[in-house]
């Protein structure tokens, strides 16, 4: 079975060697959706019974470990000196350093990463992280998959 939650968050980025109007600062709606993968739960008394995981519980995970990090926060690459270098001078600025430059490609493998190490298989009902999606706008957005990731 094959599921997906899907959340959204504003952050803003630059992508400093693009030749058009993505080099300067802006931000974005961004929209993320998680796709996993698993068995039904059949367990009667399980509050998951029925399910292969709770919508709110892959809301809260990815809530906690990423969207609550990035949400309203400036996503910088670590490499962009003159960017860091300002963001650093605002005091109490939210900013997330790195080591990429914040293309949609580049954050949803990023993505992926964090989310794939949290959602675990705690009722043997095989569940995995399969899918991650990012929409930078609505009509543009990047997949990271396991088989890609993990390759």
């Amino acid at each position: 079975m094959r599921i997906t939650r899907r959340l959204e968050f504003d952050a803003g980025h630059r992508i400093p060697d693009h030749a058009s109007q993505c080099k300067h600062l802006h931000g974005h709606r961004y929209v993320i959706e998680i796709t996993l993968t698993g068995d039904i739960i059949q367990a009667d008394g399980n509050p998951a019974n029925g399910m292969v995981m709770d919508f709110g519980d892959i809301k809260r995970i990815a809530k906690t470990h990423l969207v609550d990090q990035w949400d309203h926060a400036f996503l910088a690459y670590r490499g962009d000196a003159p960017i860091v270098d300002f963001l650093a001078s605002l005091p109490d600025h939210k900013t997330v350093l790195l080591d990429a430059v914040p293309t949609a490609e580049n954050l949803v493998v990023i993505a992926f990463r964090i989310l794939d190490a949290q959602y675990k298989d705690s009722f043997g009902n095989h569940l995995r992280l399969e899918r991650v999606r990012l929409y930078e706008t609505p009509n543009c957005w990047a997949d990271a998959t396991r088989d890609m990731v993990q390759a």
